[in-house]
């Protein structure tokens, strides 16, 4: 009598599959570098080459010398700015946008999608949802024209409110200005995400609560801010990495000569520094700093939110 064959084990079944897989990839390697090259070869072209850029940073940089022959300065671009009397302004002025935007606009997109998903017909949804993100499309030069229009002293605003000031001379109305106009751009389209993530909850669960006598607060809490938790928590992580980010383009189209004690971010300074004034090696610095400061709390707060959530994370 024959005896049964002996099943292999689980770990040279494993060995196996990679074996096929190495040996498949050496009779098909053209076909991956066919595939693999073009990707490989822009990232390379236009991620990793441009950060030798930041060379720049450290030397007093002339264009015609280049970056090897200009004159090596160390950290005194970064000193100098780091002394400089307007330093704590533009700092401050690049937190308040950024952590005030991040306070009101963060949550806007997710009330979004918790009042979209409670609207059952189907086709209203989708007008109002059509509505919410044509916004996104708008330029920001364009966006920024509107606001300037509307909030001109012949505006629509000063007429509904009756009266005529000027609102973009107003340093104290630029960071009301920016971030509203931000949240109505914006919300719209980024609560698409939350939306998706929405659609996962359990209507099971939904309706029980409902049978239950679950108001919309519990329902929200006890079905739905589950299902959106986790989506919702990586980008706030990813918002937070970028609060040093603001967007330079609005904050420059809405600068005024009036209202730059505001108006006057780390972006904005960049550019006439570098651009304007053609100090290459102070506007980089500045920069690269800009650009620490962001990836440092990006780990803080991707490390905080670890320990708050059961080590989950980015």
């Amino acid at each position: 009598m024959k005896k049964a064959p002996v099943p292999a084990a689980a770990g040279s079944g494993g060995s196996s599959k990679m074996h096929n897989t190495l040996v498949y990839f050496r009779q098909h390697w053209q076909l991956y570098l066919i595939f693999m090259l073009p990707a490989f070869l822009l990232t390379i072209i236009f991620r990793y080459i441009p950060m030798g850029g930041i060379a720049i940073a450290f030397t007093e940089y002339n264009p015609i010398r280049g970056i090897f022959g200009s004159e090596w300065v160390g950290f005194e671009h970064f000193q100098r700015f780091l002394s400089s009397p307007d330093f704590l302004r533009y700092l401050m002025n690049t937190l308040k946008l950024s952590v005030y935007g991040l306070l009101w606009g963060f949550p806007a997109p997710i009330l979004l999608a918790f009042l979209l998903n409670r609207i059952l017909s189907k086709s209203a949804k989708q007008k109002i949802q059509l509505v919410l993100y044509m916004p996104n499309f708008i330029s920001v030069i364009v966006l920024c024209g509107i606001v300037r229009i509307l909030l001109a002293p012949t505006g629509m605003i000063n007429a509904m409110l009756g009266t005529s000031s000027n609102f973009m001379t107003m340093p104290e109305a630029f960071r009301t200005i920016y971030i509203a106009s931000g949240i109505w751009q914006g919300a719209g389209w980024a609560s698409i995400i939350y939306t998706a993530a929405l659609s996962n909850a359990s209507k099971e669960l939904k309706e029980a609560a409902v049978i239950d006598g679950a108001n919309i607060i519990q329902q929200i809490k006890a079905v739905e801010w589950p299902a959106i938790k986790d989506t919702v928590l990586i980008q706030f992580i990813m918002s937070v990495g970028n609060i040093m980010s603001v967007g330079f383009e609005k904050a420059y189209a809405l600068q005024t000569d009036l209202n730059l004690n505001a108006s006057e971010i780390i972006s904005t300074y960049v550019y006439k520094k570098g651009l304007l004034d053609g100090d290459y090696g102070f506007s980089t610095a500045v920069g690269l700093f800009n650009t620490v400061i962001n990836v440092i709390l990006l780990i803080s707060m991707n490390a905080l939110v670890k320990r708050m959530n059961e080590g989950k994370g980015i």
